[in-house]
């Protein structure tokens, strides 16, 4: 069986049974907190629970590897749009220890792109139009440093209000603790 039809039967079920009700909530965060993650697997169900987090408590955007790469991007956006419409009003920023991000290689994606189709000729055409490939799929090399520049872009940008604290974590994909990289409230003083 395809998954998607596994997780449409799935689906069925779950919407016949009524197994939804255990997770109604409004769309507006509980927490009034917006926060900025990786997409690792390891964090989806470790993440909320390390932070005692419950269903409708934040928003949660997820990135490879937290890492906020344009201040006009999506994801800024979302984070924007989380504090104005949906009242948030504290940015957390969670990196974490052994993200896939960290050491990240643009070469061996885009050798991974031609050999699945991707012709080298459009490679090149968006090199060419302006789009620095490479640039755009590299990691970066420390996760702390990381954590720190996603949050500096935040903490700067200017349609960010300025009572809005943007903090800074990392987590263990094992443990789930936490070390704090940057404190949004000294910041405030």
């Amino acid at each position: 069986m395809k998954l998607l039809n596994e997780i449409l039967d799935y689906n069925e079920q779950f919407v016949a049974e009524k197994k939804y009700e255990a997770y109604l909530t409004t769309k507006f965060p509980n927490k009034h907190m917006v926060i900025l993650t990786c997409m690792d697997t390891r964090l989806l169900e470790l993440l909320p629970k390390a932070l005692n987090l419950g269903n409708g408590d934040v928003k949660i955007v997820k990135d490879a590897g937290a890492l906020l790469t344009h201040p006009f991007g999506s994801v800024m956006r979302s984070i924007l749009v989380a504090i104005y419409e949906l009242q948030a009003e504290e940015v957390l920023v969670i990196g974490h220890y052994d993200c896939g991000m960290a050491g990240l290689k643009a070469d061996p994606i885009i050798e991974k792109m031609i050999a699945r189709g991707v012709k080298e000729e459009t490679i090149n055409t968006l090199a060419y139009s302006g789009i620095d490939v490479k640039n755009w799929l590299k990691g970066f090399d420390n996760v702390r440093d990381s954590v720190t520049h996603s949050v500096n872009v935040i903490r700067n940008h200017p349609l960010l209000p300025t009572e809005v604290s943007v903090h800074g974590l990392v987590i263990d994909p094992t443990t789930g603790k936490l070390d704090l990289i940057e404190n949004g409230y000294e910041m405030e003083e």
